[in-house]
């Protein structure tokens, strides 16, 4: 399984980006995916947790800015960023819950990281 990840780039203060996080491989389902972030000097920190679309979670600025969706049959989620912040700089990564063809068990699977950069 390989998870790509795309989209990032720079962005200006107040504009929107949309990141998208393509899973490839004997993938039998996706059970969850999440979004993270790694700040420059900061460790990678969570910004979005889709619980299998049983429950949506969004910590502390991405609230109410940011959206992950997923398309089921394209096996890709997205995260849709709006009102973006030069806070919001860093190299987002997408992680998934997914189990595959060779075992029961769902395994995590990270994607390479995509760099967003927020100027004004």
């Amino acid at each position: 399984v390989q998870l790509q990840a795309s989209g990032g780039g720079l962005a200006q203060v107040g504009g929107p980006l949309r990141l998208s996080c393509v899973a490839s491989g004997n993938i039998v389902s996706i059970r969850g995916m999440a979004w993270y972030r790694q700040a420059p000097g900061k460790e990678r920190e969570p910004v979005a947790i889709d619980e299998d679309q049983s429950s949506t979670d969004y910590m502390g600025s991405a609230k109410g800015r940011f959206t992950v969706s997923r398309d089921r049959a394209k096996n890709t989620g997205y995260l849709q960023m709006n009102s973006l912040e030069p806070e919001d700089t860093g190299v987002y990564y997408c992680r998934m819950l997914i189990r595959t063809s060779d075992g029961f068990v769902p395994t995590l699977y990270w994607g390479q990281g995509t760099q967003v950069t927020v100027s004004s």
